[in-house]
């Protein structure tokens, strides 16, 4: 099989709203089975993430096809820009639901995502979501959607315990307006103070950069999270504070994992090391986890993120369910707890969690990682949870 096709570019080779599909040497040959792709792929959506997770949805989908797609089908990935917009998203999935999409997979953006998912709950259309972690992804218990993501509870809370084991008692957040950000900050706050720890909240709507360093000098707080959009404002606060000599010793930290990414180290250089980010990924990868990376690789020209294996991952499964129940959308939704296979991060299994509405696989492996200061390609494993 050949595990590393050609690459194309980031919106695939009909444009980002095209259908897109995924052929390999020996396709299969039937009607389409379509599934539809929600990623986004122009600004103000984070587009480096985007690609990440278009190739690994892609990838994903010509090694189905290679094997003899679906019962003799080949998956076809019709994709759709969400670009960030709630709005965009929500008519993305009416107009793929009426095409005809067996389901929805994808997004990364996680106010995006509760959009999207609440539509396909309304419509009835299958929707497993590869990214967004916001706890909250429907106002209650869901039949058609679920998500291979962990829940924002569980991998910042392993956040807050590695700050809290690493000597950091009082913490600021540099924090942008939204319900994503807002979550991550009730979550970090319940759990640093529950253990006698003091979290401090400043506004990115009001504070400049360098209204940010003056806040953190008279605070007196050994961490800054960076609870904010990247590249703005998140990137001119940690230049800002690297500047700052009365900043020194203060750890600029990213829950949401924006230095996981390329385009983090290429805007901060040396600055951007050093800054502890969540990646739901393993210590070590498997044999499948090990093929695919490195195929997602030659297919990117650098490294792949978690959200590369979080696309894969999501057209591998929806492939199992796929084979096993056919194209029709209520026994794939039903088949959601039947769900057992071996992802590029471990055996995939969905359960109802608690306080989580959506089928949940519980959970992907969480590490909190850096980029080496000595060297800012490289990532360090500082804790896993």
């Amino acid at each position: 099989m050949n595990t590393a096709p050609e690459p194309h570019g980031p919106h695939g080779p009909n444009g980002p709203n095209e259908p897109h599909l995924s052929r390999g040497a020996s396709p299969a040959d039937g009607p389409p089975v379509r599934i539809g792709a929600l990623v986004p792929l122009t600004r103000p959506g984070w587009v480096a993430a985007g690609r990440h997770l278009l190739a690994g949805l892609d990838l994903a989908a010509r090694e189905v096809n290679e094997a003899g797609g679906i019962a003799g089908r080949p998956v076809e990935l019709v994709v759709r820009d969400t670009a960030a917009d709630p709005g965009r998203a929500e008519a993305a999935v009416d107009e793929l639901a009426g095409l005809g999409v067996a389901a929805l997979a994808g997004e990364y953006h996680s106010v995006v995502a509760r959009a999207a998912a609440a539509r396909a709950e309304a419509l009835g259309l299958p929707f497993l979501c590869s990214s967004a972690v916001l706890d909250a992804l429907t106002d209650g218990p869901a039949h058609w959607v679920a998500r291979l993501a962990p829940a924002q509870s569980h991998g910042w809370r392993v956040y807050a315990d590695h700050l809290l084991g690493a000597g950091h008692s009082r913490i600021a957040v540099a924090a942008d307006p939204s319900v994503y950000w807002a979550s991550g900050t009730g979550i970090l706050r319940d759990r640093i103070t529950a253990r006698g720890g003091t979290l401090v909240e400043l506004d990115t709507r009001t504070l400049t950069p360098e209204g940010v360093c003056e806040e953190l000098a008279a605070d007196g707080a050994t961490a800054l999270l960076l609870l904010a959009g990247h590249p703005d404002p998140a990137v001119p606060i940690v230049r800002a504070v690297r500047r700052d000599r009365r900043l020194a010793g203060v750890l600029i930290g990213a829950p949401a994992g924006q230095p996981e990414l390329a385009d983090w180290a290429t805007l901060l250089g040396g600055d951007g090391a050093g800054v502890p980010f969540l990646r739901y990924l393993p210590e070590r990868l498997g044999p499948l986890g090990a093929r695919v990376g490195a195929a997602l690789r030659e297919r990117l020209g650098e490294e792949p993120s978690f959200v590369a294996f979080e696309g894969y991952d999501t057209v591998a499964v929806l492939a199992e369910l796929l084979r096993s129940h056919g194209a029709d959308r209520a026994r794939i939704a039903a088949a959601w707890p039947r769900v057992a296979g071996e992802g590029t991060r471990g055996p995939v299994r969905f359960s109802r969690a608690p306080g989580i509405g959506v089928w949940q696989w519980a959970w992907a492996p969480v590490q909190v990682a850096d980029r080496d200061p000595v060297d800012p390609g490289r990532f360090r494993v500082l804790h896993t949870g």
